[in-house]
């Protein structure tokens, strides 16, 4: 199976092209699923956070809230990498388990949609990589509207990730995708073209 890695950062398109290559057919494993449903899974992950950061991060009914933990993790750098370190090798065994079910189903071609798909070295295990990439004045904009978050957690959030431009020099193909998104469609359909596996020859 040809596995392509499907990558960007907060705010730049990232799943609406990932949410395009659905359309037009193709396998997605979404690596942010993954990350969701995989709390679930290994209930450790649920049993460190309590430990480690405490019961405030949990409603009344017991479950946990993603938007207060990520706002907390992201401001706090050191307690970011500890909970990295807990949940990533999960998160990279569960989203391989599913792709390795899917070449198995017959599949010929996956993509994995990881926003940290280069931080986490997982590219260096596909055949090859595209980055959705915008400019960072679009990026905020975009993040901003969706979000409804202020300019600081924008920022902050940003600095978690790799910059768009150093990830640029690490992957195969790039989607321009500040010019709108008919263009960034007619992108995505060139880079399946050169890659050989535009729809009739998967």
């Amino acid at each position: 199976m040809y596995r392509i890695g499907l990558t960007g950062g907060i705010g730049s398109g990232k799943s609406t092209i990932s949410a395009y290559l659905r359309e037009l057919g193709y396998q997605v494993v979404d690596a942010d699923q993954v990350a969701r449903e995989v709390i679930d899974i290994y209930p450790e992950i649920l049993e460190f956070i309590r430990s480690e950061f405490g019961q405030g991060f949990f409603g009344e009914d017991g479950k946990l809230n993603r938007r207060k933990l990520g706002d907390y993790l992201f401001r706090n750098r050191d307690k970011l990498a500890e909970y990295e370190a807990v949940i990533l090798p999960l998160i990279k065994k569960e989203t391989f388990d599913r792709m390795d079910r899917l070449e198995k189903g017959g599949a010929s071609v996956c993509f994995l949609d990881a926003p940290t798909l280069i931080e986490a070295g997982m590219h260096k295990l596909m055949d090859a990589n595209i980055l959705v990439w915008v400019d960072r004045e679009t990026q905020i904009r975009r993040v901003a509207k969706r979000d409804s978050m202020e300019l600081g957690q924008i920022m902050g959030r940003i600095s978690c990730q790799m910059d768009l431009d150093k990830k640029k020099e690490m992957v195969d193909f790039v989607v321009d995708n500040s010019k709108g998104l008919d263009e960034a469609k007619r992108e995505v359909r060139e880079i399946l073209a050169k890659l050989g596996i535009a729809k009739g020859a998967v």
